[in-house]
């Protein structure tokens, strides 16, 4: 069964002016009434270029527990690396429909290949984004079925992508340990260790004549241990705070952290995952290019035992695939 695509339904849209009523969110979730407009928000900014490690792991400790998210600049991936590729995800999603869907996600696929729905949605609702998503890390868990033969650049700015996210997941990982009090090898060994997985997305958000109505995603939190996102100039990522959604300010070639879902879970709530969601642009369109750094799929993950020597456990210990299902079908943990 074809499957209609947002990048299609935004052309159509744009001469109507008007969405489907698939896509028109509820009043309380709609950006027009829930956004504190006027207002972007700076949220931890963090200088990379510093030999002061026992800073940066103050700064870094301190972000992911008062805010779960942070950018990051000075973080030594030049900008032309960054540049390449956001191109050459652009040139994907110019493509032809029908060499776009040659890669799309299958029901045995799970979420990876090109698509448009990811999770359940309450009443039917749907995002404004359509997405290609596939592993990266480590080699044995790729699936190059999912991976664009066009153009013909996407592999190799793939593999430069892994590996410089790859070495900023570790000190990353290691930073978040010490501000734990934990030593320095504990989360990294609690998502996995090595065996860690990268999951690489491209959202595409076209156009949307009702930005006011829409949502390109929902708000959530992520799955993933930590997400290192790297945005486009057009403004769409919005965090909650405070009881407000607020627009969260765009830094030219800076890295976006989240604070995922496992690392809450590892910490015992001493981090948090940022809830976060993306909106929609009237004329212009955004993308992004997060990787989710996650768990092997049959690797267990509870709070760490340290963490709970004053307290009780806050969170049940599963196993990441089983806590993926729920997640994706709404079925509480």
């Amino acid at each position: 069964m074809e499957v209609e695509r947002v990048q299609s339904i935004s052309h159509l849209s744009k001469h109507a002016g008007t969405i489907p009523p698939e896509f028109i969110r509820s009043e309380n979730e709609q950006p027009a009434v829930t956004t504190l407009h006027g207002v972007s928000l700076q949220v931890p900014v963090i200088d990379l270029h510093s030999n002061d490690e026992e800073n940066l792991v103050k700064l870094v400790a301190e972000a992911s527990k008062e805010w779960g998210i942070f950018q990051v600049v000075k973080h030594g991936i030049p900008d032309e690396v960054i540049a390449k590729l956001q191109s050459v995800g652009r040139e994907f999603f110019e493509l032809p429909n029908e060499e776009k869907e040659l890669v799309a996600k299958t029901s045995e696929s799970g979420i990876e290949g090109y698509g448009t729905s990811l999770q359940k949605e309450v009443e039917g609702k749907k995002g404004w984004v359509d997405h290609l998503f596939h592993k990266i890390w480590p080699p044995r868990e790729i699936n190059y079925r999912f991976w664009p033969k066009n153009p013909p650049e996407y592999r190799s700015k793939r593999d430069v992508c892994r590996e410089t996210e790859g070495s900023h997941k570790q000190v990353l990982l290691k930073w978040l340990s010490l501000g734990l009090g934990l030593q320095g090898h504990e989360l990294k060994a609690g998502v996995g260790g090595d065996d860690a997985v990268f999951l690489m997305k491209i959202n595409f958000y076209p156009p949307c004549p009702r930005p006011d109505l829409a949502l390109g995603v929902v708000a959530h939190t992520d799955m993933s241990s930590i997400t290192i996102l790297v945005p486009n100039e057009v403004q769409g990522l919005q965090v909650f705070r405070d009881g407000h959604w607020y627009d969260v300010k765009y830094i030219p070639n800076a890295l976006i952290v989240h604070i995922g879902d496992q690392i809450e879970i590892l910490s015992n709530g001493e981090y948090k995952a940022v809830l976060h969601r993306s909106t929609v642009n009237k004329d212009q369109t955004r993308m992004s290019w997060p990787v989710f750094i996650e768990p092997p799929p049959e690797f267990e993950v509870g709070p760490i035992a340290e963490l709970c020597a004053d307290g009780p456990s806050k969170y049940k210990t599963k196993k990441y695939k089983d806590y993926v299902y729920c997640k994706l079908n709404k079925i509480p943990q």
